[in-house]
């Protein structure tokens, strides 16, 4: 879509809510070139987000990112508002108040008998519906979700969320404006979560199932997710950075949206530190302690003696990286033809296919390390490893050994179905892609909205593909049939394509 549909610079903006992300919104705005009406009921509060404004327009001029005239420019376009203030040629209000459906209709009920008949009405929410709230407006085909990522100045992404009344017209108005003030804009269905906050439940919600199995502790989980998955974070740690109150909310409102798809289900874990007052960094202790002097534990590595001999049998699937690692390393490397085995002075190593070691062991017969899926093997800091209870000490240190003569550390965890990267990268390609099936969003849309609103490494459905469809669903089937829950049910899209590779 082109910019010459987005929203004219001599058409004001309208920000509802003077707050943090009100206020970031309101820059976000002014610096494209608008005249800005920053609106709050609090003359307090409009002072604050002001302040908040000068700050970070200060901040860009001494980073070098704006002129002192530039910044001076857009700050004079900033305009506090008041309740009974007049406002001007106004053609979009983005409301960023508290998440409460009522007190949202009621702001944009009174907001659209000050505007123009022809403004946007849109709503920053990231989990109510906008269907519903358009619907209790005067005008629901002018109204849309215009989701922001909090720091608003600084994340690109931006949810465009239409309601089933809104005009398309209006869609590509917004998405258009986004772009124009130099966001990343995506597009999707009013449904629970939107894209962002439906497709990253996983993320915490594996996490959180590995740690109330105990099968990893909360160091361990999140060491393996950066260093071995890629991530820029660790699910615990950022969930501590979110808070716990928050992240647990919003489980269960994306939970009781779907009508308690099991999903989507809220863990004891995390109810637990709510329940206890441990909501993360902003109390001062969640799944780490933040108070002064808290040592911050450290994660257990795995040492083992170097491999004499490697035998590598038949092809490593989204292992094959590790081939020329072994080569580089000088290892003493055979190959031969079989079922995507390592074997280690004798010790059997296979990549997870989401079965338990115990059941693998079973079902080769011998004792079977496995081991963790990775972004990128050569990249990789680290390597988690799981075998079945019972497994013999020198056998674990010899699957140990060849990581780290790979010059990775080692991380070991119970005897976990998927272990945690490949359990983890499999239900949030499985998210997208009934996001996908349910004509929520475009699969590039997905993939932009991971990356760029939470960092993914990689969006999800692209990292699906670079690993096989084949291979997630097969993880996803042995999680299914090990837990036999519906929580791992493969999304029929899903199904679709891997059918389509194996038919060529």
């Amino acid at each position: 879509m082109a910019d010459a549909h987005a929203l004219a610079l001599d058409r004001a903006v309208v920000v509802i809510g003077a707050g943090t992300m009100g206020a970031g919104i309101a820059e976000v705005a002014a610096v494209a070139g608008h005249r800005v009406y920053l609106c709050d009921t609090s003359e307090a509060a409009l002072d604050r987000g002001r302040a908040q404004i000068r700050a970070s327009l200060d901040r860009r001029v001494a980073k070098g990112k704006a002129s002192a005239e530039d910044a001076a420019s857009a700050f004079a376009r900033v305009i506090a508002a008041g309740p009974s203030a007049p406002l001007q040629g106004v053609g979009l209000v983005i409301e960023a108040i508290v998440e409460n459906l009522d007190i949202k209709v009621a702001a944009l009920t009174e907001m659209a008998r000050r505007v123009d008949d022809d403004a946007i009405l849109s709503t920053n929410t990231s989990s109510l519906s906008v269907t519903a709230l358009a619907a209790r407006l005067p005008a629901p085909e002018r109204v849309a979700g215009l989701h922001f990522f909090n720091p608003a100045t600084i994340l690109p992404l931006v949810e465009v969320v239409r309601g089933h009344a809104t005009d398309p017209a209006l869609v590509e108005t917004l998405v258009a404006t986004a772009r124009a003030w130099k966001k990343t804009p995506v597009m999707c269905q009013s449904t629970p979560g939107f894209i962002v906050n439906r497709v990253a439940r996983p993320f915490y919600g594996e996490a959180l199932r590995l740690l109330l199995e105990q099968q990893a502790t909360p160091e361990t989980v999140d060491a393996v997710m950066r260093e071995c998955g890629g991530f820029r974070m660790g699910p615990c740690e950022l969930m501590d950075l979110i808070g716990h109150d928050v992240n647990f909310a919003v489980t269960r409102s994306v939970w009781q949206a779907f009508f308690h798809d099991p999903r989507y289900q809220p863990s004891l874990v995390q109810q637990q530190l709510v329940d206890a007052g441990w909501l993360g960094r902003k109390s001062g202790r969640g799944f780490y302690d933040y108070r002064d002097d808290a040592p911050r534990p450290d994660v257990h590595d795995l040492q083992g003696p170097a491999p004499a001999r490697v035998r590598i049998e038949g092809a490593l699937g989204p292992a094959q990286g590790l081939v020329a690692l072994l080569e580089q390393a000088g290892l003493n490397v055979e190959k031969t033809e079989g079922a995507g085995l390592l074997r280690v002075d004798g010790v059997a190593l296979a990549l997870t296919d989401g079965r338990s070691a115990g059941a693998r062991s079973q079902a080769l017969g011998e004792p079977v390390v496995l081991f963790d899926l990775a972004l990128d093997y050569a990249a990789s800091k680290r390597i988690a490893l799981s075998v079945a209870e019972g497994t013999p000490a020198d056998v674990i240190a010899q699957a140990a050994g060849l990581f780290t003569a790979l010059g990775k550390q080692v991380s070991l965890l119970g005897d976990a179905a998927g272990l945690a990267v490949s359990r983890t990268v499999a239900m949030l390609v499985n998210e997208a892609a009934d996001a996908v099936q349910q004509g929520i969003a475009s699969e590039a849309d997905i993939d932009a909205a991971m990356t760029g609103g939470v960092n993914y490494p990689i969006g999800p459905l692209a990292w699906g593909r670079r690993v096989g469809l084949d291979y997630v669903a097969a993880v996803l089937t042995h999680l299914s049939q090990g837990y036999g829950e519906d929580r791992y049910r493969v999304s029929p899209w899903l199904q679709a394509r891997v059918r389509e590779v194996s038919h060529g």
